[in-house]
C-alpha cells in the first residue's frame, strides 16, 4: 500500500532527489522505517523501469489515451506491471489480485475492471506460471 501511495504522490511532484523524497515519505508514516524495506525496493524498481512500464501500459490500454488514465490507477498499474515483468518471486495472480484490491481501496468502482483488463492481457504473454514462482 505504501508503494502505491508514494507512486501516486510522485506522479504529481517528481523530485530530482529520489532518496530524499523516499526518506521524507517514510518519515511521515507512523510505522518504523525498517518495515518499509519491501515497499522501498518496489518503488525503486518501478522508477528504474518506468519507461518500459509506461510503454506496456500504452500497449495494453487500448482505446485509452495515456494522459487520461487516473493517477491512482496509473500508480497501481505501474506497481503491478513492475511485479509481473521483473519480480519472479511474486506469482502473477498475486500481483493482479493485489492491484484489484488497491483499486477498490483507492480508486473508483470502475477501476477494478480497467486494471484487471490490462494486467490480465499482460499475464497471458508471460512465460511463467500465473500461480507459482519459479
Amino acid at each position: 500500500m505504501a508503494a502505491v501511495q508514494f507512486l501516486y504522490m510522485w506522479s504529481f511532484n517528481q523530485s530530482d532527489n529520489l532518496s530524499e523524497s523516499l526518506q521524507l515519505f517514510f518519515q511521515a508514516i507512523e510505522k518504523p522505517p525498517e518495515s518499509y524495506t519491501f515497499a522501498y525496493s518496489l518503488i525503486q524498481g518501478v522508477l528504474s523501469y518506468l519507461t518500459t512500464i509506461d510503454d506496456t501500459i500504452r500497449q495494453y490500454a487500448q482505446n485509452w489515451a495515456f494522459h487520461r488514465i487516473d493517477k491512482i490507477d496509473l500508480a497501481i498499474l505501474r506497481l503491478a506491471i513492475f511485479e509481473l515483468l521483473y519480480r519472479n518471486d511474486i506469482p502473477p495472480i498475486v500481483s493482479i489480485n493485489e492491484a484489484i484490491e488497491l483499486g477498490k481501496i483507492f480508486s473508483t468502482p470502475d477501476s477494478k475492471r480497467f486494471v484487471n483488463g490490462i494486467l490480465d492481457k499482460l499475464k497471458d504473454t508471460l512465460n511463467r506460471s500465473p500461480r507459482n514462482t519459479p
